[in-house]
């Protein structure tokens, strides 16, 4: 203990004043300083007060932490600057390329104040941070999910993620119900956030109520408009891109991305750049359904009649085909018919003249044995009661006979 009394020593004082020179001689002037914001507070003087961190990119353990601060009349400048250049917002979770001069202050200790930043390096940053969650989703096979599920044809029943103050939101709304070709659509809306940080943990709640009524909807629709156009990193977040490369149905966009597409666009089926065109993309798509139906009526139509026309040809062509092959075969018939009538007569007539011949025969037969003809001859015959007598047998006296002559008859007596 004694000897420790024997030793230099410096107070606190003269340590911080030590550490303060140094400082001062060895940051004389600005430096560029990379690091992350995980903190940012601003006061209503517009001063900015930023807590920068460095991590380390394997383990994510923190390597540093130090305390900035930008004023306002610094702060009033380089905020838009930043944001026009990046289309972020500036804000917590931005890693930064800061110019700062360092000061150390014996009470306060170590602090930076920001002088100017670069935002070409925040740009490079988010590229390679958005190319990383690109090719993760790649990795992870669910980068087309959603665009492989089949749009339907009519889609009609909208399931609306958009805060219900947007301008975009009543637009779409507006552009749904005012179109041109009288369609019908129904529309829920699911309310979310649409900027900020709390924005993607409560879009993806939105989807998450969208998930248990899904079989009420034909598709999703996820629409911002009218906000800060700096607002738009949260749709560049890999577990909204994962809820919604994922979601069982198609997911239509309409965030308002006008230099570049968000990560949000590529996963979902369909990407438009406004609620808007959102809005016309389904009209069309209706459109061109009632054109398909018009065209397909039409075509139907066209063949039905071009097919019954040609039906009905071809049914007076059999008819007329059918007539003269009933005419012919009438006439070949009625000519088979009239000769064999002819032949017919010809045949009657030879009967009926050798009959006529027979019977002139017959009658010239029947006239050569006639009694007539044998009482010409001088020949009689006799009769009892009316009966011929052939024998003298047939006969007794007292008999009355009748003879009969050529030229009359006389009646005798048997004795």
């Amino acid at each position: 203990m004694n000897e420790n009394q024997n030793m230099t020593s410096l107070s606190l004082s003269e340590l911080a004043a030590a550490i303060e020179e140094t400082i001062r001689l060895n940051f004389d002037r600005p430096v560029w300083v990379r690091a992350e914001i995980s903190e940012l507070r601003e006061n209503s003087n517009g001063h900015c007060y930023m807590e920068l961190i460095e991590k380390d990119e394997n383990s994510d353990n923190l390597l540093a932490k130090v305390k900035a601060t930008c004023w306002a009349s610094v702060y009033r400048l380089l905020k838009p600057y930043f944001e026009n250049a990046t289309g972020q917002t500036f804000r917590a979770g931005l890693k930064v390329l800061l110019s700062v001069t360092v000061e150390f202050h014996p009470v306060y200790g170590l602090s930076l104040t920001v002088r100017d930043i670069e935002p070409t390096f925040t740009i490079g940053e988010m590229a390679a941070r958005r190319m990383q969650i690109i090719r993760r989703l790649e990795a992870d096979g669910i980068a087309d999910m959603n665009k492989q599920i089949p749009l339907p044809r009519l889609v009609q029943r909208l399931a609306v993620v958009s805060s219900p103050t947007a301008a975009g939101y009543g637009d779409f709304c507006d552009q749904l119900k005012n179109n041109s070709g009288n369609f019908v659509f129904y529309t829920r809306l699911f309310p979310a956030l649409m900027q900020g940080e709390q924005a993607e943990s409560s879009i993806i709640a939105a989807l998450e109520k969208i998930f248990r009524h899904a079989e009420l909807f034909d598709a999703v629709v996820i629409i911002r408009g009218g906000g800060a156009t700096t607002d738009l990193s949260c749709f560049d977040s890999y577990e909204l891109a994962v809820n919604c490369a994922q979601f069982p149905l198609p997911i239509i966009t309409g965030i308002g991305h006008q230099r570049d597409v968000s990560i949000l666009d590529l996963v979902a089926h369909s990407s438009l750049k406004t609620p808007t065109a959102v809005a016309e993309f389904l009209i069309d798509r209706l459109q061109e359904a009632e054109n398909l139906v018009k065209y397909t009526a039409s075509d139907i139509y066209s063949f039905s009649k071009n097919y019954l026309d040609a039906s009905l040809r071809e049914i007076n062509e059999k008819k007329l085909l059918i007539r003269q092959v009933l005419r012919n075969s009438l006439m070949r018939k009625q000519n088979e018919i009239n000769r064999r009538i002819s032949r017919l007569k010809t045949a009657v007539r030879m009967k009926l003249l050798r009959e006529q011949n027979r019977l002139t025969l017959m009658e010239k037969s029947i006239e050569t044995h006639s009694p007539a003809f044998m009482l010409k001859y001088g020949y009689s015959f006799t009769t009892l009661h009316g009966k011929k007598i052939f024998s003298v047998h047939e006969v007794k006296p007292g008999d009355h006979v009748q003879t009969y002559l050529h030229d009359g008859s006389f009646e005798s007596e048997v004795i």
